[in-house]
C-alpha cells in the first residue's frame, strides 16, 4: 500500500537513491529541502523548504505523514558542535516533531561509525543521534539502521578510493588486516524502504551480506580482475595521513569550509573492525563488491569523473540521463 513518507537528505548521494526506491514501489514522497532551486529532484516529488530547526518547516513535511525516512546529516564539519548541531540536535528536532505529528513509523539511517564514538566527532555525533532516537523508540515505532561504508553511482566520497583501485599500484590509507563490510547505496535504499513497512524495531547494522566482510586483499583482487591484472598495495603508515588531516583541518578553519579529510576521519580509517554484525534485517540478492564496483566505476566513466578504462570496458554502459550533466 503507498504511504505518504516525509523525508529528509533527499538530495544527498544516498537520498537520490532512497528517493528512486520509494517512488518505484508507489509511495508519496515530501522532502524537506533547503534551497529548492538546486533539488533536481523528480517533479512528482513534494518539496518543503527549510531545515531541521525550522519549526514552521517540519510542521508542513511532517502534516500527515504516514512515516518519516531520516537520512540527513553532516559528513564533514569545522567543530564538534557542527556535527552535534545536525546529527544530534536536529534528529531530536524531527523525531519531536514526528511525535507530534502522530506519524506512524520513523526510519532513521545512522552509521556504523557510531559503533565507536571515541574514534571520531562524526561518530559521537551520530551516536548522539540514535540515543535522541531510542528514548523515543517506542513512541515513535522506530528502527535504527547502521549502515557500512556506502559506496555506488553518484558517490564522491568514495571517488578516491576506488580511483587508487583501477591502478597497478594503489596507495591505501589504512591497515592491510583491516576488515570492514560494505553496502552499494542501491541495497541501502532498499533497507530503507522495508523498514518503512516492515514491523521490526530497535537498531541494525546492515550490509551486503558477505560473511566477515571484506579485506583489503579481497578488493584488491576484485579490482584487479576488473582491471585485467594485478594490483599492488602500498598501505601508508597512520603518521603519513594524520599529517595532512592536519593540514586540512587548518585550511578548512581559515576558508570555513569543512572537508572530508580530518583527524577523526582517520582514525575511523585505521580503526580494524567495521564488519556489520548479523542482525535480522537481509536483503534476497544484494549486491556484492565483485558487481557494485564495476557498476560504479561504469558510472564513474561515463559521468567524466574517471577516465575511459583503456582497451575494452567491461564495466557496462549507463545513459546520459542516468550520470547526470
Amino acid at each position: 500500500m503507498d504511504k505518504t513518507i516525509a523525508i529528509t537528505g533527499a538530495t544527498g548521494f544516498a537520498g537520490g537513491h532512497a528517493v528512486s526506491e520509494l517512488l518505484s514501489r508507489g509511495h508519496r514522497l515530501r522532502a524537506l529541502v533547503r534551497d529548492p532551486q538546486r533539488a533536481r529532484l523528480p517533479a512528482s516529488v513534494e518539496v518543503v523548504q527549510g531545515d531541521l530547526f525550522d519549526a514552521e518547516a517540519l510542521d508542513r513535511l511532517l502534516h500527515g505523514a504516514d512515516a518519516v525516512l531520516h537520512l540527513a546529516g553532516a559528513i564533514s564539519a569545522l567543530t564538534e558542535h557542527d556535527y552535534f548541531r545536525v546529527n544530534a540536535h536536529g534528529t531530536l528536532a524531527l523525531a519531536e516533531a514526528s511525535l507530534r505529528h502522530g506519524v506512524k513509523r520513523f526510519v532513521h539511517v545512522s552509521s556504523l561509525s557510531a559503533r565507536a564514538p571515541q574514534l571520531s566527532p562524526y561518530g559521537a555525533s551520530k551516536r548522539a543521534g540514535e540515543d535522541a532516537v531510542f528514548k523515543l523508540m517506542a513512541r515513535l515505532n522506530a528502527v535504527i539502521l547502521r549502515p557500512p561504508a556506502v559506496y555506488g553511482p553518484g558517490d564522491r566520497a568514495t571517488l578516491p578510493l576506488l580511483r587508487e583501485l583501477t591502478r597497478p599500484v594503489a596507495v591505501v590509507p589504512g591497515r592491510r588486516g583491516n576488515r570492514f563490510s560494505l553496502v552499494h547505496a542501491a541495497d541501502l535504499a532498499r533497507f530503507a524502504a522495508d523498514a518503512l513497512v516492515n514491523p521490526a524495531d530497535g537498531l541494525h547494522e546492515i550490509s551486503d551480506g558477505t560473511p566477515n566482510g571484506y579485506g583489503w586483499d579481497e578488493l584488491l583482487a576484485i579490482a584487479g580482475r576488473e582491471r585485467g591484472g594485478p594490483i599492488r598495495a602500498i598501505f601508508l603508515p597512520r603518521a603519513v595521513p594524520q599529517t595532512v588531516a592536519v593540514a586540512a583541518e587548518a585550511l578548512a578553519r581559515a576558508t570555513g569550509r569543512p572537508g572530508m579529510i580530518s583527524r577523526g576521519k582517520i582514525a575511523e580509517l585505521y580503526h580494524p573492525d567495521w564488519v556489520a554484525r548479523e542482525g535480522g534485517l537481509v536483503l534476497p540478492a544484494p549486491i556484492g563488491f565483485a558487481t557494485g564496483f564495476p557498476e560504479t566505476l561504469a558510472w564513474y566513466r561515463q559521468a567524466g569523473w574517471l577516465p575511459r578504462a583503456g582497451g575494452t570496458d567491461r564495466s557496462g554502459r549507463i545513459s546520459k540521463k542516468e550520470a547526470g550533466p
